[in-house]
């Protein structure tokens, strides 16, 4: 298994609560390359549609980044990168690069169908995030 299909717990619907709330969705692009986020958020009222799509970077005639890496995109317009690292029920994502001071680290629940964290930022803001999966089509079935 490649360090891209850990992310296939991720998979299917996920009811979001605390610093931000409403869905997710993930799903796997066709050839298992790139998992595709689907967002649908209200954060500090304002609501917010997204897509990301994470993957292992891969530019012409190189081989694929080691790190898996994303790109999100939103309705207001803004663009974010980060890194994605599963590794065991603990998941991190960096704002940006690899060890960046914004992160979320969340641990999975034992059943995999929750996961909360924290969302910290530099200065000592951030907030907790909860997220309830409500819907698991579209995995890989890699466990």
């Amino acid at each position: 298994m490649t360090n891209l299909q850990t992310l296939d717990r991720l998979v299917g619907t996920w009811q979001i609560s605390g610093g931000a709330e409403g869905t997710v969705t993930y799903e796997w692009m066709e050839g298992g390359h790139f998992l595709i986020q689907r967002v649908h958020l209200s954060q500090n009222g304002q609501e917010v549609k997204g897509i990301e799509l994470i993957g292992h970077l891969k530019p012409f005639g190189e081989t694929a980044s080691k790190d898996i890496k994303s790109r999100y995109y939103d309705t207001l317009g803004n663009t974010f990168d980060y890194v994605y690292e599963l590794d065991g029920d603990s998941l991190v994502i960096w704002a940006g690069d690899k060890g960046s001071s914004s992160t979320f680290k969340g641990t999975f629940s034992s059943d995999g169908n929750s996961n909360a964290g924290l969302w910290h930022y530099p200065g000592g803001r951030g907030y907790e995030l909860m997220m309830t999966r409500v819907s698991q089509a579209g995995g890989m079935g890699i466990g």
